[in-house]
């Protein structure tokens, strides 16, 4: 089992103590940095106990626990401190590629009757009606219409 007590490197302990002093770097990032420094049992004289450390920095009882477990758990001090990338978006986009050129080729296309130039709605509805995407909001279709320089008029 992993220890939970956090001893820091003279290495560490410069690199922390460098991220903070740097005001460039994000607040999360200063905010977890400060937090490991204090609860660093290395120098006894600094070390804080979690209550105090939560009083002193304002992250919660659960923050200071999960950053503890996540320092102990990462490779290094850099990769503790920087954002994970996602893997995939927290929603997948509607728009694929497939469905992008449907609805570009449909813009490209006579209006129907009774109309002189495509709408945004106009081509956003007939999209979920042509079962393109099933459903599709007339500002996806000016967003794409906008990235490819497309103009309706």
């Amino acid at each position: 089992m992993v220890s939970e007590k956090i001893f820091l490197s003279e290495e560490q302990r410069n690199e922390l103590e460098k991220c903070v002093k740097n005001r460039k770097n994000g607040i999360r990032m200063i905010a977890r940095a400060t937090v490991i420094l204090k609860l660093d049992r290395s120098k006894k004289k600094d070390h804080l106990r979690i209550s105090r450390v939560i009083e002193e920095t304002g992250v919660s009882k659960q923050g200071v626990y999960d950053m503890q477990k996540a320092f102990l758990e990462a490779d290094n001090v850099k990769e503790f401190l920087t954002r994970k990338k996602r893997e995939t978006p927290p929603v997948e986009p509607k728009l694929t590629g497939e469905v992008e050129a449907r609805v570009i080729a449909l813009a490209c296309t006579e209006p129907p009757k009774g109309y002189a130039r495509w709408t945004l709605r106009m081509l956003a509805d007939n999209s979920v009606a042509l079962g393109y995407a099933d459903s599709l909001s007339h500002m996806a279709v000016k967003r794409l219409l906008k990235k490819q320089n497309i103009s309706l008029t």
